[in-house]
């Protein structure tokens, strides 16, 4: 009598096949992540008066600002800009990151979300 639920001889062909595609995809992912962490982005708010450049690891580089926004008396408006040019520099990175993975995926629904979020990727 056979096992229940079991295949005798090992896994079937599809199955073994879609193994061999999913550890294929998770090879790229990993591979396009790296790539992605090691790319910068820069934003510049304030008609270019201030410039921040972040890294697809999610840290901040450098800020730069020109001197006319430099004012003692309206340091509120320099910190709005500064906040404003990072955040759509991370959006830049988050956007990137997206493009490349739905590349990878072949619209799965995201991150492996298609196939039941039972896969390692």
């Amino acid at each position: 009598m056979a096992k229940r639920g079991g295949f005798p001889g090992g896994m079937p062909g599809n199955m073994t096949n879609l193994m061999k595609q999913a550890q294929r995809m998770q090879r790229q992912m990993e591979e396009t992540t790296k790539e992605l962490e090691e790319k910068e982005y820069t934003a510049s708010s304030g008609g270019g008066a201030v410039t921040v450049t972040v890294s697809g690891k999610k840290e901040v580089l450098s800020v730069k600002l020109s001197e006319e926004v430099v004012d003692p008396d309206d340091i509120e408006m320099l910190e709005d800009l500064i906040v404003a040019a990072t955040n759509e520099a991370f959006r830049q990175m988050e956007d990137a990151s997206t493009q490349a993975m739905a590349k990878l995926t072949g619209g799965l629904g995201g991150l492996g979300g298609g196939l039941g979020g039972g896969l390692p990727f």
